[in-house]
């Protein structure tokens, strides 16, 4: 089985930003920037996640918008952040969501432990 995978030029903004949109997928992304390649089997335990028919639709929107590579690899599919593609057509796009979130997530973090005193 080979996946369909958009050209650099073909990525589209729109299509970035929705496939970012959400958080479990906005997660996987924060997974794959740490580097290199991952299964999907090792991606979904980091996440914590069981679903792997969930996870099969979150593969093709980030496949698809241009956010990630995957690969078929005997019995296993490989996931790797297409960071050169994305920061060659977008500068310091995918730095500023992430940033953003994690930011977002701190704040949260901070407000929890303000409303319960921990």
């Amino acid at each position: 089985m080979s996946y369909r995978h958009p050209d650099p030029e073909q990525i589209r903004i729109e299509n970035v930003l929705s496939a970012l949109g959400s958080p479990v997928r906005l997660a996987v992304v924060r997974v794959l920037d740490a580097g290199g390649e991952h299964n999907c089997g090792s991606v979904l335990g980091i996440l914590g996640v069981t679903s792997k028919s969930t996870m099969t639709h979150h593969w093709r929107v980030l496949r698809d918008s241009g956010v990630i590579w995957q690969q078929p690899s005997g019995r296993e599919n490989l996931l790797r952040l297409r960071r050169a593609d994305l920061d060659a057509r977008y500068p310091g796009l995918l730095d500023a969501i992430l940033t953003g979130a994690l930011d977002d997530e701190t704040a949260e973090a901070d407000r929890e432990r303000l409303r319960t005193g921990s």
